[in-house]
């Protein structure tokens, strides 16, 4: 191939050239800093923070996610963990260290280049996280399960670890959520946006979501900040865990007020559902049918049709 333009594509003169370079920089000098992040300490980065994630879940599902595992060895499986082990263990540090040095120089209003005391505090974060890894291993066997029991077309758990975007979407909430509570900084919202680019499945990484989470096709899935999921909930494509919408002039909601809806066991919300507001419960057992709008607590056991609800005890929407 030429390395040549094409002839229809004709280049600026070089003073036009130079005309839009200053233009850029006067408008780097002259902006409010929110746009630019230049001559200064690094930002994390989001290539890192996904290879972090696959590093991760290369230790939750060996064989199924990283390196070919075949006819490995009791000693060399060791040698294979413990160098993944550590591989993990820097790289997340060094993500976690630039996410707190980042918002420490914001809320202090410097751009100092090093932080000791963010730096200790990385290796804290860092150390409590990976201890943590069996536990979120554990959570996500039962999550990989319920996909496999929701779904009849599944042919088995191996193709819901390889194939699901709600498993490859939990298993990145497990991991950010478990972050975020050791007091990462960014890092963990940074992985569900990779999530959410990946599967169209948008969680936020402080909602708190129960064991044996199915969410079944997921495109178009979103579960805001405060959302509360209990155990065995099942969620279809489309499905909105969300806040009402702060009113124009109004000030923005104080942190760690709940604007997000709380869904109890065993709670099955269809495709389409939108469910809105803090103070909005979904009962025990219930099941929400799909494009349904919910902005009020519905029943233990109780059925939301777009014909109104149906008490606990009538008819089940067919699953």
């Amino acid at each position: 191939m030429s390395g040549h333009l094409p002839r229809h594509v004709e280049l600026a003169e070089p003073d036009e050239r130079d005309e839009l370079v200053e233009s850029l920089l006067d408008s780097y000098r002259n902006g409010s800093g929110a746009l630019e992040h230049v001559s200064s300490y690094e930002l994390p980065s989001m290539a890192e923070v996904e290879r972090i994630l696959e590093q991760a879940r290369a230790l939750i599902f060996p064989g199924f996610v990283g390196e070919a595992l075949v006819r490995a060895t009791p000693d060399e499986l060791r040698a294979h963990v413990g160098e993944r082990v550590e591989t993990l263990r820097r790289t997340l540090r060094r993500q976690v260290y630039r996410g707190l040095h980042h918002k420490s120089q914001l809320s202090r209003g410097t751009k100092d280049l090093d932080c000791p005391e963010c730096a200790s505090e990385a290796q804290e974060i860092t150390e409590r996280f990976m201890e943590r890894l069996v536990e979120i291993r554990q959570r996500l066997a039962l999550d990989v399960q319920a996909h496999y029991e929701g779904d009849p077309a599944a042919t088995g758990v191996d193709e819901v670890v390889f194939c699901y975007p709600g498993v490859y979407a939990i298993s990145v909430h497990r991991i950010a959520h478990a972050l975020l509570r050791e007091g990462a900084k960014i890092i963990p919202r940074m992985m569900s946006e990779i999530a959410h680019g990946h599967t169209g499945i948008d969680i936020h990484p402080a909602a708190t979501i129960g064991k044996s989470f199915f969410i079944d096709h997921g495109t178009g899935v979103v579960i805001g900040e405060t959302t509360e999921i209990g155990d065995r909930v099942r969620v279809y494509q489309g499905v909105t865990l969300g806040a009402m919408s702060v009113p124009r002039g109004q000030q923005r909601p104080q942190r760690g007020v709940r604007r997000h809806p709380r869904i109890e066991d065993d709670v099955v919300i269809y495709s389409g559902a939108t469910i809105l507001g803090g103070d909005t419960e979904i009962g025990r057992g219930a099941v929400v049918g799909g494009n349904c709008w919910v902005t009020e607590s519905v029943p233990a056991g109780a059925v939301v049709t777009l014909n109104g609800l149906r008490p606990a005890g009538s008819r089940r929407v067919r699953e």
